[in-house]
């Protein structure tokens, strides 16, 4: 297709207005609704492979819009009465459909494109990790602009209804909502008894992928291959449908995406664990001495480095040869209700964890030894306060000799609550002859590290639970 064509089609054609239409939509999702893509170190300008996943979730809604502007497209022959007049013409079908459907897919691909820059622009001044690892996940995500579009031409050509454009994009849509609710998630249990869904391989045949979590959780190769083979289906089948003139080629044109559907889901995995991976270059540790971050956050390692020394001389004062070593960034990946795992010897953190992320300074070294002393033991992606929180600040104010306000606890009215539950405990602590407070507190940090009791109940001279 040359350029007088493509000039042409652009003219005549909704192809303009359906790529203006996804990248302002967009953008307006983005800007206009404060949602998790703005918050964390998984924010969707703060690293590459979160914003290419944070757009592909854009996908729910922006692949059934692409579906009925496709459609929308594939009724330009029929309203203008022109399908007899253009079978007559010597030029050979599939030329028109590849202009029309090249047009229209390079648009939304441009449109799907310039949407990752925006974010891009904004990765590039948060970080300094930089990888190509996040390229194939939003290469997809603009292939499946391309082949929903270029199937809902096809089906518009096919069926040229008026209705058809709405009914495409509401199909698409229950379509993408079905394999986020029920079709694509399937029921389990976590040890703890917790039940909870998790995504199946049919919900891999989604544009959409699972809420951000964690800024070192990737999509694996088999996903991209699965789907890219499932979406050349789809296209192959638009385009067949577009340039199809009877009832019987038009059937026959649903061969390649049903084909390439089989195919995919035998490609795909079926383990949530092989779809959603850690990113192992990303996850590569960067220390200074005992104090390591990921290499996706190497550059707040020299603002962590300081406080993360002094922590661990701290607890080596007070624990003595029973004090962690080493200060690392927690790489483990767990699905979500999953009982947190922890380690005697390390102090593992996050930095999206509350008690980190709000500490800076001399601040972060109290919150470090917090995290040392009582990591918590909330099943990951849920959130809770009480008596972890109260164990950390008796614990900290221990080894600091004196009690602190940790940070994350910045309301009065928390205080209040921590001060009146704590203090106690810490005063009656403070009270016992030294060996017994080091046997309550190792019997807290049992309790803590194991995630089988109370914390704050053993400070109490209380049995874990």
């Amino acid at each position: 297709m040359n350029i007088r064509v493509m000039r042409i089609e652009l003219k005549r054609s909704i192809a303009p207005w359906a790529g203006a239409v996804v990248l302002t939509s967009a953008l307006a999702f983005l800007y206009l609704v404060n949602g998790a893509w703005w918050s964390g170190t998984a924010a969707w300008t703060a690293q590459w492979t979160s914003l290419a996943l944070w757009t592909r979730g854009l996908l729910f809604y922006l692949w059934p819009l692409a579906v009925g502007l496709g459609a929308l497209q594939g009724l330009r022959d029929h309203r203008s009465k022109m399908s007899e007049l253009l079978t007559s013409t010597p030029r050979p079908a599939w030329h028109r459909a590849a202009a029309l459907a090249g047009t229209t897919a390079l648009t939304l691909a441009s449109a799907f494109a310039l949407l990752v820059l925006v974010g891009g622009v904004q990765v590039l001044a948060n970080t300094e990790y930089t990888h190509l690892g996040w390229l194939p996940i939003s290469l997809v995500g603009a292939l499946f602009l391309v082949a929903g579009t270029v199937l809902g031409m096809g089906a518009g050509r096919a069926l040229p209804s008026a209705l058809t454009p709405p009914a495409l994009a509401m199909g698409a849509l229950v379509f993408t909502a079905l394999m986020h609710m029920s079709l694509g998630r399937t029921e389990t249990t976590t040890a703890t008894g917790i039940p909870i869904t998790e995504p199946n391989r049919v919900s891999l045949l989604s544009p959409a992928v699972e809420e951000v979590r964690d800024v070192l959780v990737t999509l694996s190769a088999s996903v991209h291959v699965g789907q890219t083979i499932w979406l050349l289906g789809m296209a192959a089948t638009g385009f067949a449908l577009l340039v199809a003139a009877t009832p019987r080629v038009r059937l026959l044109a649903l061969t390649p995406v049903l084909a390439g559907a089989v195919i995919a889901l035998l490609i795909l995995p079926s383990d949530p664990r092989r779809m959603y991976v850690v990113d192992e270059a990303a996850a590569a540790l960067v220390c200074d001495g005992p104090v390591c971050v990921t290499k996706t956050h190497q550059a707040r390692l020299a603002d962590l480095a300081g406080p993360g020394k002094e922590a661990l001389r701290l607890l080596h004062g007070a624990l003595g040869s029973q004090a962690p070593v080493s200060v690392r960034e927690n790489t483990a990946v767990l699905p979500e209700g999953a009982t947190p795992q922890w380690s005697r010897k390390t102090v593992l953190f996050d930095f999206d964890d509350d008690i980190i992320a709000a500490a800076k300074g001399e601040e972060l070294t109290w919150a470090l030894i917090a995290k040392g002393m009582v990591p918590g033991c909330s099943p990951v992606g849920w959130s809770s306060f009480g008596n972890d929180e109260y164990a950390q600040t008796v614990a900290v104010g221990w080894v600091l000799g004196d009690l602190r306000w940790l940070p994350g606890t910045g309301s009065a009215s928390l205080r209040r609550e921590v001060d009146a539950e704590a203090r106690p405990v810490w005063t009656e602590l403070k009270a016992l002859p030294r060996a017994e407070q080091l046997s309550r507190i190792n019997a807290m940090r049992a309790a803590a590290l194991s995630c089988k009791g109370d914390a704050f109940d053993a400070l109490k001279g209380g049995a874990s639970r």
